[in-house]
């Protein structure tokens, strides 16, 4: 489907920051009535961050694999239902049902994720498994093998900690140890096969609410995954086969040495070569999951900031063409008009924008900056940020992951920028998180997403991502049962219906409602 073209609304929510019982969001019921609920919002899209295994940090966007599914998300209860699970494995700790304590779930919830795999693999899915496994041949066997020696090492340095013929995939290693360890490599292929049925299930109940899910790519690829151990000629090596190069960002205003974020920057001739094959499997798998795809940091298809890996800071890059216009030409001849959001926010360039247009791929615009101070110290009162300046082809926020929610932000304002912010959305304090989503929901902009924090009223406590840190509080937000009220249902669809957003006519919302 195509996002733009049309006016809608939508929410963003990721999976982990559902309801659940269970110390984490997941693909089970509580998701199932998150759908209800979006749909009586009148929102048509539901956005969500990347669905992959996590690795340290547990970020969304730093994932042992760009193809699996995160076995973390797997639903105890329908496992339960589907006769995966006895009842006694349900009995679980005291988990918090405000945060997500990474490693106390994990320590729970994977045994009993494997315990699942192995008896949907010795039971009646085994042919289906298989079929399965086949399909996904491309990645799967490697990043099954890949988690097994993870769990060896306890660490996924593959690079650095490994021995070296299990780093650098000798054959008659890694041979043997498929052998040795087969149950195990077919209990992680049984868990990624149930991901893809529980996310398939999930996706075509969203889809009969009315709904379209948003899934989201990082663009690099993690240095300690299975797709950089797996496919090490993909990415730029030196002579011993060692990462080069890493990405980042140049010094600004935000930090005098720049980012380093470490993630190995593609050797884009190969990519070409084999006719982007890599990232074509990539797309295909994430577009059985999800049905739009944001993709992060997409200033990185035009060019990308290049670091020497000795490098301590980002001090010293350059900045390297990438072939972006190849590469969308390429999926467009092989896959058709992909439904992609691009994620253009910092420094752009004109022909970040220009590459963004050719493929109709619309960008972003998020209101909290617009009412930030320039670096001259002059208000940006009539920055492309603030909602009346939208044009129709970019999805507007409030925020992002990213950001403080609304709340969060304007509590942190100086005295003037509160000033500008309730004038210009005519607002008192209390009511300033509703008057912002108001004025994003009355843009030009085709598209809206609201962070559910924002929907929620929540203060920085709900804040989900500090960028450039990884603090035990990243990631971890989750929402209460209660939270999501009808007062709150109802205000969302009251904007959704008079900015001309909710996709439906009356009779459709009335129909929506009583299924409901």
């Amino acid at each position: 489907m195509n996002i733009s073209g049309k006016r809608s609304s939508g929410i963003l929510l990721h999976i982990t920051s559902l309801p659940s019982e269970y110390g984490i969001g997941d693909l089970g019921p509580d998701a199932y009535a998150m759908a209800d609920k979006i749909a009586r919002t009148g929102a048509t899209l539901w956005q969500v961050l990347p669905l992959g295994p996590t690795g340290y940090g547990n970020s969304p966007y730093a994932q042992r694999s760009a193809f699996a599914g995160n076995e973390l998300l797997l639903s105890p209860e329908l496992l339960y239902r589907d006769g995966y699970l006895k009842k006694e494995d349900l009995l679980h700790p005291d988990f918090s049902h405000s945060r997500v304590d990474f490693r106390t779930v994990s320590e729970w919830k994977l045994p009993r994720m494997k315990r699942a795999g192995w008896n949907a693999y010795q039971g009646k899915e085994r042919e289906a498994i298989e079929d399965f496994r086949k399909k996904e041949s491309y990645w799967i066997e490697d990043y099954a093998l890949f988690m097994v020696l993870y769990e060896k090492y306890q660490d996924a340095r593959w690079h650095t900690i490994w021995d070296r013929k299990e780093g650098w995939r000798d054959k008659e290693t890694l041979e043997r140890i498929r052998k040795e360890k087969k149950n195990d490599i077919d209990v992680y292929i049984a868990m990624q096969y149930l991901f893809s049925k529980e996310m398939g299930a999930l996706l075509s109940y969203i889809h009969e609410k009315g709904l379209s899910l948003i899934g989201d790519i990082p663009i690099f690829a993690g240095a300690d995954s299975a797709d950089t151990w797996s496919h090490l000629e993909l990415f730029k090596t030196d002579a011993k086969g060692r990462y080069s190069a890493v990405s980042g960002v140049p010094p600004d205003n935000f930090s005098a040495t720049g980012q380093l974020w470490g993630n190995p920057v593609y050797d884009w001739k190969k990519h070409e070569a084999d006719g982007f094959r890599w990232w074509k499997e990539r797309i295909r798998r994430c577009l059985e999951m999800t049905d739009i795809l944001r993709v992060d940091h997409f200033r990185g298809f035009d060019a990308y900031y290049e670091i020497k890996a000795s490098e301590k800071t980002a001090e010293h890059g350059i900045w390297k063409k990438s072939p972006g216009k190849a590469f969308f030409k390429a999926l467009e001849k092989d896959m058709g008009k992909i439904p992609i959001i691009a994620e253009d926010l910092g420094w752009m360039t004109p022909s970040v924008a220009a590459l963004r247009e050719e493929f109709g791929f619309p960008g972003m615009k998020i209101a909290q900056f617009g009412f930030s101070r320039k670096s001259d110290g002059n208000l940006n009162t009539y920055d492309d940020f603030l909602p009346h300046n939208y044009t129709r082809s970019f999805v507007a926020y409030t925020g992002t992951h990213d950001n403080d929610t609304v709340r969060g932000w304007f509590d942190k304002l100086s005295p003037i920028e509160k000033h500008m912010a309730r004038e210009y959305l005519a607002s008192p304090d209390e009511e300033i998180v509703w008057a912002m989503i108001r004025s994003v929901m009355m843009s030009n902009a085709d598209t809206v997403i609201i962070p559910m924090q924002d929907v929620l009223e929540k203060g920085s406590e709900a804040r989900m991502n500090f960028p450039s840190t990884c603090n035990n509080e990243n990631w971890t937000w989750r929402m209460e049962d209660e939270d999501l009220t009808d007062y709150r249902i109802s205000r969302f669809a009251f904007l959704s219906r008079i900015s001309g957003r909710n996709g439906r006519t009356a009779e459709e919302d009335e129909e929506m409602l009583r299924k409901s």
